[in-house]
């Protein structure tokens, strides 16, 4: 809902005689709390109910966490517009300890995302790695309630709710490499509306979308979704793109680690190369033991 309303208050800036509102909807994901997103379907949980009322008329785009948004759109949609990036990093979040590395021995640590599950059993075996659904304030009440030691959720979710004191430490992409789009917005638009992709238009960051494309590109060719723990993340450098990423295996156990850089009109190129790279390190066996584990 603040995403809805962010964006809601900027085309209000931008167009300040037309009204806009917004349709509260619930979607599957929010509604199977019970699993981890890689046993239930995985993204597409976030927007199929979006997507039909945009094609049933009842709304006229989408507003997305990019991270949540998955890799093939489907036909008929468009991502019209790719807002700046809020902090892209993961947050540590505790009562009791500072830092991961203040965390003791069999400490349990909460996380939604197979990406920080490889991250964390990588560089800290020692920990238990419990899984954790739920809105930001529900997975805030289980910390406080003692159920875990730690939570690893993103830092933009928690500035974006004035919530940035709950936050420990900030993870540096060195020790937790962003998901593809963490910390972006997409605006998602029926592909035949060519006057709201007009509209939407000023909200798109360029710098932003370049980096996003290449992540997207990147998780895209190795058939990135929840049931694979991939991280791509990417910046502009005196106007280069720099793009770092991995897979690993959920376990931790192998981490295929690779960057590249490029122009960033090249952003897709970028990331699909940089995806035949690991590929060439052997992330196909690391991809089909998790697709024959499915």
């Amino acid at each position: 809902m603040w995403q809805a309303e962010h964006v809601r208050g900027r085309l209000r800036e931008l167009y300040p005689m037309r009204p806009v509102e917004i349709l509260g909807m619930t979607t599957r994901g929010d509604q199977i709390l019970d699993r981890p997103l890689s046993e239930v379907g995985g993204k597409g949980l976030f927007i199929k109910e979006l997507e039909v009322a945009m094609h049933n008329g009842r709304a006229d785009l989408a507003v997305h966490s990019m991270k949540d948004l998955p890799m093939e759109m489907p036909e008929g949609f468009v991502l019209a517009a790719i807002s700046a990036r809020e902090n892209p990093c993961d947050a540590f979040v505790a009562n009791r300890y500072a830092a991961l590395d203040d965390l003791p021995a069999k400490a349990v640590v909460g996380t939604s995302s197979l990406r920080r599950e490889a991250t964390l059993r990588a560089r800290y075996p020692q920990l238990t790695i419990r899984s954790l659904r739920g809105n930001l304030d529900t997975r805030l009440r289980k910390l406080d309630a003692g159920e875990y030691d730690a939570i690893i959720l993103a830092a933009a979710g928690l500035l974006r709710l004035g919530l940035a004191a709950r936050i420990k430490s900030v993870l540096s992409p060195e020790q937790s490499l962003p998901a593809p789009g963490q910390g972006v917005l997409g605006i998602e638009v029926p592909a035949a509306r060519a006057d709201l992709i007009a509209l939407v238009a000023p909200l798109n960051d360029p710098d932003t979308a370049h980096c996003v494309r290449a992540e997207r590109a990147f998780s895209r060719a190795l058939g990135g979704s929840c049931q694979v723990p991939l991280a791509a993340y990417a910046v502009l450098e005196q106007g280069r793109l720099w793009l770092r990423a991995f897979v690993a295996t959920p376990d931790g156990r192998q981490v295929l680690r690779g960057e590249l850089r490029g122009a960033a009109e090249d952003d897709e190129l970028v990331g699909g190369e940089l995806a035949q790279m690991l590929r060439a390190q052997g992330a196909d066996a690391i991809l089909d033991e998790l697709a024959a584990g499915r």
